[in-house]
C-alpha cells in the first residue's frame, strides 16, 4: 500500500472558491457587478438547482484561498520533528493573500525541499488545481515540474510513484467516485476529527463575507486530519510498529497543545477537544 516514508513529508490541503475575475472574463460581466452577483451567475451557469444552489464548479474557474501543511521531518539523529504551516501567514496582508503569491510560494517550496506529498483526493483535486491555477496565473515552477534523472528521484507527476500519495486512491482505488469514502467518513470512523465545524460547501460564502481567517483554521484542521489518517495507513502498511504509532500521535498532540497556548493558534484547542472526544467514543 505505502512503500516508504520520506525524510520530509507534507500532508497538505487546499481551500478554494469560485473566482469572480474568472466569471467576469468568461461571461463578459463588468467590474460594476459585485463579486457576490458574479459568483451567483457562475453557479447558475454551472447548473444550480433549487436542491443544489451552489454546484461544484470546474477547478479552473476557482481561486486558491489558503494552503495548510503538516510537515514531518526526520533528522540525521533520527528525531522526528513536526510543524503546522499555512499560507497566507497574515490574512490581513493583500500581498500575501494574492493567489499568485500563494501558489508561487508553495510550488517553489516543493521544488526546493522535494517533500513526499500526502493528500486526500489530491490527485483529482488539490494537485490539479495547483497546476491549473498556476498556469492561469502565469507562474514558473520549473523545480516542481522537473523530471528526475534517476528513477528514485522526486517525480510528482508519476501516478504510481511515492512522492505524491493520494490516500483516497489508496483506500478506494479508481472506481466509481460516489462510492469512495470522504475524508470526514474515514477520519471519524478512525477516531480522527472530520468536518466538525465547517463543511467544504461553506467556504465560498465564508470567503465572500470576508471570513478568510475562519477558512484558514478549517484548512489547518483538514491538513491535521490528513496527517493523522496517513499515520494510521502507514501503521496498517507495517511501516510503523504499535509503539512507534502511539509515539507519532503523541508528537502531534504535544505540538497542538503547545500551539494552542498561543493567541494566534488558540483555535487548535478545538481540534484537540474533538480528537479526544472521538477517541473516547471509539476506544481508540
Amino acid at each position: 500500500m505505502i512503500r516508504s516514508i520520506g525524510p520530509i513529508l507534507w500532508a497538505y490541503d487546499l481551500e478554494w472558491a469560485p473566482d469572480p475575475q474568472a466569471g467576469r472574463r468568461l461571461y463578459g460581466l463588468s467590474d460594476a457587478v459585485s463579486d457576490v452577483d458574479v459568483v451567483g451567475e457562475m453557479w447558475r451557469l454551472g447548473g444550480a438547482t433549487e436542491e443544489n444552489p451552489t454546484p461544484f464548479l470546474k477547478m479552473i474557474l476557482c481561486r486558491v484561498l489558503s494552503i495548510a501543511v503538516v510537515q514531518r521531518t526526520v533528522g540525521r539523529d533520527g528525531r522526528t520533528d513536526l510543524k503546522l504551516l499555512w499560507l497566507p501567514r497574515d490574512e490581513t496582508d493583500p500581498a500575501q493573500c494574492s493567489e499568485a503569491a500563494l501558489l508561487k510560494t508553495f510550488l517553489d517550496a516543493i521544488g526546493k525541499h522535494k517533500p513526499q506529498l500526502v493528500g486526500y483526493n489530491s490527485s483529482g483535486s488539490d494537485f490539479r488545481i495547483l497546476i491549473q491555477r498556476g498556469v492561469v496565473n502565469g507562474i514558473m515552477a520549473g523545480e516542481f515540474c522537473a523530471k528526475p534523472d534517476r528513477p528514485q528521484g522526486a517525480d510528482y507527476f508519476h501516478r504510481y510513484g511515492d512522492h505524491h500519495l493520494d490516500l483516497m486512491e489508496l483506500l478506494a482505488g479508481w472506481g466509481r467516485f460516489d462510492r469512495h469514502p470522504s475524508l470526514h467518513e474515514v477520519a471519524v470512523l478512525s477516531g480522527i476529527p472530520g468536518k466538525f465545524e465547517t463543511e467544504g460547501e461553506q467556504v465560498a460564502q465564508m470567503w465572500l463575507s470576508g471570513r478568510l481567517r475562519k477558512i484558514i483554521e478549517y484548512n489547518c484542521f483538514d491538513a491535521l486530519s490528513t496527517y493523522l489518517l496517513w499515520l494510521r495507513m502507514v501503521y496498517f502498511s507495517g511501516l510503523l510498529q504499535s509503539g512507534q504509532y502511539e509515539e507519532e500521535q503523541g508528537l502531534l498532540k504535544d505540538l497542538l497543545l503547545e500551539m494552542s497556548e498561543k493567541p494566534e493558534t488558540a483555535f487548535l484547542e478545538r481540534y484537540l477537544e474533538e480528537w479526544d472526544r472521538l477517541q473516547g467514543l471509539s476506544g481508540l
